[in-house]
């Protein structure tokens, strides 16, 4: 199914993996300082406004991310007609961000690597990279996995100076958050981090 991807997508993400990869394992082991972010109310953003955000390191201040929360219109069965597997998903792809966002990305709750150079994220959750490898988690595990089209990249500083502004809330990362369904998680989060903080 790797055909599914036009010729200068699967080129560019294959730059993307090449540039992202090295710099991801080198903090995949420690994955405590991956965070959920919770967009504060304050944030009127169309893209990032009532936002959840997993987070990842990537080092020098460099950080990647995945909105978590924003479903879209497509689902895997319309951006892939001639794949059956992808037929049998009637979850919407979800929004990850706005980088690249015509490459399909997978996010998937296992114990360890479903191959290729799939990085780790939190203890129990991968980021499948490589097209093939996102093309067997359809197959195979779709029900432990989300799936999304792009990512959020912070230059240097940039993630560091929005969080000095009060921009988000952090929260531990928790793969089951990623898996949970969208209505609601946004309200829900941003009530509790507005309650702990008053609390503080």
């Amino acid at each position: 199914m790797r055909s599914r991807f036009p010729h200068f997508a699967v080129l560019l993400l294959a730059g993307i993996a090449f540039a992202l990869t090295p710099a991801l394992r080198a903090h995949s082991e420690g994955t405590s300082d991956t965070m959920i972010l919770v967009a504060k109310r304050q944030l009127r953003d169309q893209i990032y406004g009532s936002t959840i955000l997993i987070v990842k390191p990537l080092g020098e201040d460099r950080h990647v991310g995945f909105i978590i929360n924003k479903p879209t219109q497509m689902t895997l069965g319309k951006l892939f007609p001639n794949h059956g597997p992808s037929q049998k998903i009637a979850d919407p792809v979800y929004l990850g961000g706005p980088f690249n966002a015509q490459v399909i990305f997978a996010l998937v709750q296992r114990p360890d690597s479903p191959g290729g150079r799939s990085v780790r994220i939190a203890p129990d959750l991968y980021l499948a990279i490589d097209s093939n490898v996102v093309d067997r988690i359809i197959e195979s595990e779709p029900q432990h996995a989300r799936f999304f089209a792009g990512m959020v990249l912070w230059k240097p500083g940039e993630l560091s100076e929005e969080l000095k502004r009060g921009l988000w809330y952090s929260l531990d990362a928790r793969s089951e958050l990623v898996l949970k369904k969208a209505d609601g998680l946004w309200e829900e989060l941003v009530g509790r981090s507005e309650q702990k903080a008053n609390t503080i």
